[in-house]
């Protein structure tokens, strides 16, 4: 049987990487798939990248579109990222009859409705594993491994430039700034790190997890997103003192009212396999009626991991050449005409724990009129640190852990001790989740 030919846009890092092991493993890969496996043509601006991957006969364009349209090209992998022309070309690909494979978690959080509805047209397959958590399969995992369960909910370390900031701080007391300019030193952070750092990415790949485990449309835009460039060395050691570690989640969650769908920072137990995922490194946890707890671990990023998924994806589509397209695994797992309209639940109805860090004038009584507003709104306390004065003798620092409270009676409540005159700045809020 002939081999299949597939069509690289973007001989990149994971371009390359991709190159690399479907060249290296190409005597494995045949044996899995069926069939041999090739690059036959990609897209670059930098023709002499293939030269440098050792496969001097791969043809090379500078137009992605090339690529794209070539005939004798089965499977298009898209590995150029963003939005457009990323968009474009891959819906020209559909068109033209092809399979697409794409790394591009952008691309399927903010265009994925509309792309796997017209593959479902078209009778392809999109294949989107290296989108979440590189080379890590949790979209296999969720979409096949765990069919048989009713997912509950699902919490995920799936940015590892964030993980690697945030450990650093732990580990070695440095603050966020300093941590942040060695991340992008080491290449895991942007020149501009606004999409690691707030939340951006991590909402991205929660809204593609959010709707395989759940069932419903992508909603990234309904996604409550928020970021760790607040989170100072003190939290972090506070955290540690009470027993947690700091980490930037996504979880989601499926309640009576809708599905959770938040990437914020949350508190951890330490005792919690996942409070202790470090680097950057990413950690997925699933919670199934059937299965129970499984967590999913592994390199989030990099050249190989994400070709390990991409080539993963490129092994299923060619064993799926010849299968019936209507007995084919659905995009989003579930059959398309089965998703369902249940609602994201609005932030301020979700109910979680909170660490509080305020800073306080130094005196006697301030500690009651705190603790008499949260009171007032039925939030109480589990636990307790004030840390006397270093540099400032007339302030302190009071730290609060609450139980579990509605998040807008914890809005209310914040906003009304930030007006005490006693209270100087803005409170600093982490979320507490257990993971039980």
């Amino acid at each position: 049987m002939n081999p299949v030919k597939i069509g690289l846009l973007g001989l990149g890092t994971v371009g390359g990487g991709t190159a690399t092991v479907l060249k290296r493993n190409a005597e494995e890969i045949a044996r899995r798939a069926g069939r041999g496996i090739i690059v036959d043509y990609a897209a670059t601006l930098e023709p002499a990248r293939a030269e440098e991957l050792g496969l001097p006969d791969l043809r090379i364009t500078e137009e992605a579109f090339d690529v794209v349209n070539d005939p004798d090209i089965s499977i298009v992998v898209e590995l150029i990222g963003g939005y457009s022309p990323a968009k474009e070309l891959v819906l020209q690909a559909i068109e033209n009859g092809k399979h697409v494979v794409t790394a591009n978690k952008a691309l399927i959080a903010v265009h994925g409705n509309e792309i796997f509805a017209r593959a479902q047209e078209k009778g392809v397959i999109v294949a989107f594993e290296a989108a979440v958590a590189g080379g890590i399969p949790i979209i296999k995992a969720l979409r096949e491994g765990l069919a048989a369960n009713k997912i509950e909910w699902l919490a995920g370390i799936i940015n590892g430039t964030g993980n690697f900031i945030l450990t650093e701080m732990r580990d070695k007391g440095r603050a966020f700034d300093d941590v942040l300019k060695e991340a992008q030193e080491l290449g895991y952070a942007e020149a501009d790190p606004t999409f690691d750092v707030e939340g951006i990415d991590a909402a991205h790949k929660l809204s593609i997890l959010s709707s395989i485990a759940f069932g419903i449309p992508l909603q990234v835009e309904k996604t409550y997103t928020e970021g760790i460039s607040k989170i100072s060395r003190e939290d972090v050691t506070y955290a540690s003192e009470l027993g947690y570690n700091i980490k930037h989640l996504g979880i989601a969650r499926r309640t009576e009212e809708g599905i959770e769908q938040r990437v914020h920072p949350t508190m951890i137990p330490k005792t919690r396999l996942i409070a202790n995922v470090n680097g950057v490194m990413n950690a997925v946890l699933v919670n199934g009626d059937a299965v129970g707890h499984t967590l999913y671990y592994g390199a989030g990023a990099g050249d190989e991991p994400t070709a390990s998924a991409v080539v993963a994806d490129v092994i299923d589509i060619v064993r799926a050449l010849t299968t019936d397209p209507e007995n084919r695994v659905p995009h989003l797992a579930f059959q398309p005409d089965e998703l369902t309209d249940t609602p994201i639940v609005l932030m301020d109805s979700i109910e979680t724990a909170f660490y509080l860090r305020m800073r306080a004038v130094n005196h006697a009584g301030v500690l009651a009129e705190v603790t008499k507003i949260l009171g007032d709104r039925s939030i109480s306390i589990e636990a307790f640190i004030q840390k006397e004065p270093t540099e400032d003798v007339d302030k302190a620092d009071i730290i609060l852990l609450t139980h579990r409270v509605n998040e807008g009676d914890m809005n209310a409540a914040i906003k009304e001790i930030e007006a005490l005159d006693v209270i100087t700045g803005e409170i600093m809020r982490i979320r507490v989740e257990s993971l039980k």
